[in-house]
């Protein structure tokens, strides 16, 4: 294309402009700290990581300054003088300088063991004192994460974050979890809430492993989140990872664990068979004389290791970290399993006279993993168990008939082997500059490329007989590129506390990929190794695809208090996305906050004995989700369709172009705004806590809606219609009930409730009255049903069905004349548990979570509980005294109450006496998943989201139905030990 014909793009011209602007004054005035009579030292906590924003005051002045994002602070003060050094959580210092000899000292802050709970925030772009906190936001320190057996980061949160839901679907090692904070704002787009990683946005959280976790803070109203703008919606979590320590230490965490299945779908064993068969007088059953029970013949036991070594080591100038870690997970189902290495290296340096600091790190994590087919749980239950799993030949038994394949062939018989690679990497500068103005610099990228292969044999059953074998290879990458830079002003004027910040982020999405598949092979020889082998063409055998979005924007946040006793904070963003419509390429997103924090006022001193803090907080704010949008979604587009025309040209026939999309300039991002009331407070410095009460409405909620052709080319259109509200409050509470020298306990509870309700699905251009969802399609007698819908007055999740009473004498069910409300997915109430116990060298910890009051779609007893299976399948045992003599009819009776409480986690550990002080080890035991306390009949109660049978996981179309996808969640006992030594 000719440069000059080139139209400019003025978000582009915008960005540069910036972008110059601020990188100068990343620069500015180095020489500027030849100032005299000044102090310089850096503050670390106990383990030797570096604390900002401790308070650092000349005492009998108001002479004072903050340390900055490394511990470090510079005060100008008298050639002697005392400075107080003071930070919630920890000990007060006083120290005595001398500024004309003493050029730079080290404190090391010890702990007030009630307080130190989270001394430190990271608000985005920042951080902040807790008691200087305006918005909803929970941290979580490294010790209080989930330990043992840890596939998906997210993991590691669950239960710890009132208002955070992490629901874990399947025990499958491979599959992730699904987070969710106060509830879905979505129909179609991602619920999940924005990773942010050491000032990186947007990060895949399991490119970080949890042994490289410092704190995890968790942003929730939209005071705290606007700053993220149209990537807010659903919450912030920002993960801050370990640095080096002043020392040089060297940590090993290991462990080795066994995991088994502990809970099945109760099917009649062989002779319970043949006694329903001898005693029914069943002339047509066939006993085929095994005794077999596919569920076991489908499990082993999961054997699970884990290493961790992590090196790190600074000085004054610099400091350095990496870590390397090894999972081999098997799974308790066979051939499956995932294998996961990963590293970081992570490094920061000082120069010109510590005015400019430099940041780098690089994270790494490739998984392998065998994907199972699914279909083999429906098989398992299916299977007459008089039927041996191979023949006398030693060939996998085959059973004629459509969904009664031999499922331990299924699983056997199958080539699968995906790869994943995750990579981050990021350098920051950060300039200090006329004393109290800090610049960032930050530039990073992160990678993301999975690798599918897949062969069926010729004498698989399904596809690998009836396509002559079937091969596959896919490859997909996902880019992420951003430069973001802002300034930090920050101002101590007597009891006033100022601090302003403004920048501008760069942001550019590129994916690509390609698949290839073909069927018909002579040979299994080669595999998916040598596609080209395959005889048999399809349409559609190769594809590829690319596509790319650019996010441009500018924010700005102030902050101010008044005596540490009156806060306000306000922010705004301003976004420009290549995303939404030509109508819409903007969007400005604010928030604004106020806090009070009344155990600061002088009418409170007789009450500091029994209350040392109580803050009231109010806010509000708006903040957007663009993820629904995707790529192109606002133009008009082409694409192949199945027609053909002959061109005479070339005397040959060619697949025809055809309208696949309308353009709607209109198209913007799905826009949250919320309100946040809360209190936080201490009481007799024994209990902590806080108690937040929200209301969240989302607007011009994204779906496709039905449109008329013409003036339409094509019938459907993505639009922004919808309204869906959450309303809820959290209760977190932490207790120091005992704590003495050599006994302490502690314990932690956090509870929430969220009330969702779509309020909007129609306007005067887009009409629709309810949206069919939850498919039952693909299930026996279920072709073309559906158990939920989508529909105003009711949360997402809703069932809809037939009420049922009862059976009648002829054991059919009796229904209500008309579809009605069955109950929904949605929770009552959630709850997490935590207690810790110290006793001289001994510790242990207990952790559990639960959710209470959401139903759930047992769709594989639907199923199951048929009276037509037998005697050629099975049925549970239950079924026998059902007096059930219907086929499966889908309606309430098939909705159970899927309350439930896990106790997740139980630890007993012990450290061994080391007579070097610079080397401990501790040894323990890490029980997982012992116990779960419900009334479901499935095999578990914690459901995903969205089924995992190869659906779309992102939105809320179709969550809360077993659907015979019931890989067991194994219970795991695992014996490890931590080593450290410093130097």
């Amino acid at each position: 294309m000719n440069s000059k014909n080139k139209k400019t793009d003025p978000l582009q011209n915008r960005s540069t402009k910036l972008v110059i602007l601020i990188t100068f004054m990343l620069f500015l005035s180095i020489g500027m700290y030849a100032q005299e009579k000044k102090v310089k030292g850096t503050v670390y906590d106990k383990t030797g990581e570096a604390l900002p924003g401790v308070s650092i005051l000349e005492i009998g002045t108001k002479n004072s300054t903050l340390t900055d994002f490394s511990g470090k602070f510079v005060l100008e003060m008298s050639k002697e003088g005392t400075i107080q050094i003071s930070y919630m959580g920890y000990i007060t210092q006083s120290i005595p300088v001398n500024a004309s000899t003493v050029p730079s000292i080290t404190v090391s802050l010890k702990d007030d063991t009630f307080l130190l709970e989270a001394v430190v925030v990271s608000v985005g772009y920042g951080t902040v004192k807790k008691s200087d906190l305006t918005g909803a936001i929970t941290s979580i320190s490294s010790k209080d994460l989930v330990k043992g057996v840890i596939t998906s980061t997210e993991q590691a949160l669950q239960g710890k974050v009132a208002g955070l839901a992490i629901v874990q679907g399947s025990g499958d090692p491979s599959s992730g979890s699904t987070m969710r904070i106060r509830g879905g704002t979505s129909l179609t787009a991602s619920n999940n809430p924005l990773v942010v990683v050491d000032g990186v946005a947007g990060v895949d959280i399991n490119v970080i492993q949890p042994s490289d976790i410092k704190s995890i803070d968790v942003l929730k109203d939209a005071s705290a989140t606007a700053i993220y703008g149209s990537r807010g919606a659903n919450g912030v979590i920002i993960i801050t990872t370990k640095a080096g320590t002043k020392t040089s230490t060297v940590v090993y965490n290991g462990f080795t664990g066994v995991g088994f299945t502990t809970n099945h779908v109760d099917m009649l064993s062989a002779n319970q068979w043949r006694g329903y068969v001898r005693d029914n007088q069943l002339t047509n059953a066939v006993d085929y004389g095994a005794t077999t029970n596919w569920q076991k013949e489908l499990e082993q036991t999961a054997y699970t290791s884990s290493h961790t070594l992590s090196l790190s080591s600074s000085n004054e100038m610099n400091g350095i970290r990496s870590s390397v870690s090894y999972l081999d997970n098997e799974g308790v189902i066979k051939e499956s399993g995932l294998k996961r290495l990963s590293g970081n290296i992570s490094g920061h340096q000082y120069a010109l006279n510590k005015a400019i600091k430099f940041d780098t790190g690089i994270f790494a994590t490739f998984d392998k993993w065998n994907p199972i087919d699914y279909r083999i749980f429906q098989r398992a239950y299916n299977l007459n168990p008089t039927i041996p799993v191979y023949n006398q030949n030693g060939e996998f038994t085959s059973i004629g008939g459509t969904i009664y394949e031999n499922p331990v062939e299924i699983l056997t018989n199958r080539t699968a082997n995906n790869k994943r690679t995750r990579l981050l990497g990021y350098f920051k500068t950060e300039a200090n500059f006329l004393t109290d103005f800090n610049a960032v610099l930050n530039v990073s990228s992160e990678y993301n490329g999975t690798q599918t292969n897949t062969y069926k044999p010729t004498y698989a059953v399904m596809e690998g007989t009836t396509q002559v074998g079937y091969a596959q290879k896919t490859y997909g990458e996902y880019i992420t590129s951003q430069a973001e830079a802002y300034l930090n002003y920050t101002k101590v004027l007597g009891k006033n506390n100022i601090g302003v910040m403004g920048g501008y982020s760069y942001l550019e999405n590129t994916y690509e990929g390609f698949g290839a598949q073909r069927q018909g092979f002579v040979t299994d020889l080669f595999g998916y190794n040598n596609l080209g082998a395959g005889s048999d063409y399809q349409l559609g055998d190769v594809y590829s695809y690319k596509g790319k979005s650019n996010l441009i924007s500018l924010f700005a946040r102030a902050n101010y208090s008044y005596d540490s006793r009156y806060m306000i904070t306000g922010t705004i963003r301003r976004d420009g996305s290549s995303r939404f419509g030509e109508n819409n390429k903007w969007g400005v997103f604010p928030s604004a906050a106020v806090a009070w924090n009344i155990t600061n006022e002088p009418f409170m001193k007789s009450t500091e004995k029994w209350l040392s803090n109580l803050k009231f907080r109010v806010s509000y704010g708006v903040t957007g989700n663009q993820d629904g949008i995707g790529e192109y979604k606002s133009l008009s587009l082409l694409g192949v369709g199945n027609d053909s025309y002959y061109d005479p040209v070339t005397d040959s026939w060619s697949l025809a172009y055809s309208p696949k999309q309308n353009a709607n300039p209109d198209l913007k991002w799905e826009s949250t705004a919320q309100t946040n009331i809360g209190v936080d407070f201490s009481l007799f410095k024994r209990l902590t806590g806080s108690i937040d009460v929200y209301s969240k409405l989302t607007s011009d909620l994204l779906y496709t809606y039905e449109v008329p052709q013409p003036p339409y080319l094509v019938g459907t259109m993505l639009a922004n219609v919808g309204e869906l509200s959450n309303k809820g409050y959290e209760i977190a509470l932490n207790a120091s009930i005992v704590d003495t020298k050599d006994f302490t306990i502690d314990a932690n509870l956090t509870f929430s409730q969220n009330k969702q309700k779509i309020e909007k699905l129609s306007n005067a251009n887009y009409e629709t009255d309810i949206i069919l969802s939850g498919s039952l399609h693909g299930l026996p007698g279920m072709s073309g049903q559906y158990s939920q819908i989508i529909a105003e007055g009711y949360p997402v999740g809703t069932f809809w069905g037939y009420e049922s009473s009862g059976l009648d004498e002829n054991g059919e069910f009796i229904l209500a004349d008309e579809k009605s409300a069955l109950g929904d997915i949605q929770p009552d109430f959630n709850l997490g548990l935590g207690v810790n116990m110290t006793y001289k060298n001994f510790d242990f910890q207990a952790s559990g979570y639960g959710m209470f009051g959401q139903k759930v779609l047992n769709a594989t007893n639907m199923i199951l509980y048929d009276p037509l299976r037998m005697p050629s399948n099975n049925v549970p045992d239950d079924f026998l005294n059902s007096g059930i003599e219907s086929p499966p009819t889908y309606s309430s009776h098939w909705i159970e109450d899927a309350s439930f409480f896990r106790v997740q986690n139980l630890t007993l550990g012990y450290t061994v006496p080391m007579k070097n002080k610079d080397t401990s080890l501790r040894l323990f035991v890490i029980g997982q998943n012992l116990f779960v306390f419900t009334k479901y009949s499935g095999v578990d109660p914690e459901i995903g989201l969205n089924a995992y049978d190869g659906q779309d996981q992102t939105g809320l179309a179709s969550p809360g139905i077993d659907k015979f996808n019931n890989y067991p969640r194994p219970t795991t006992v695992s014996l490890g030990l931590f080593f450290t030594l410093k130097n």
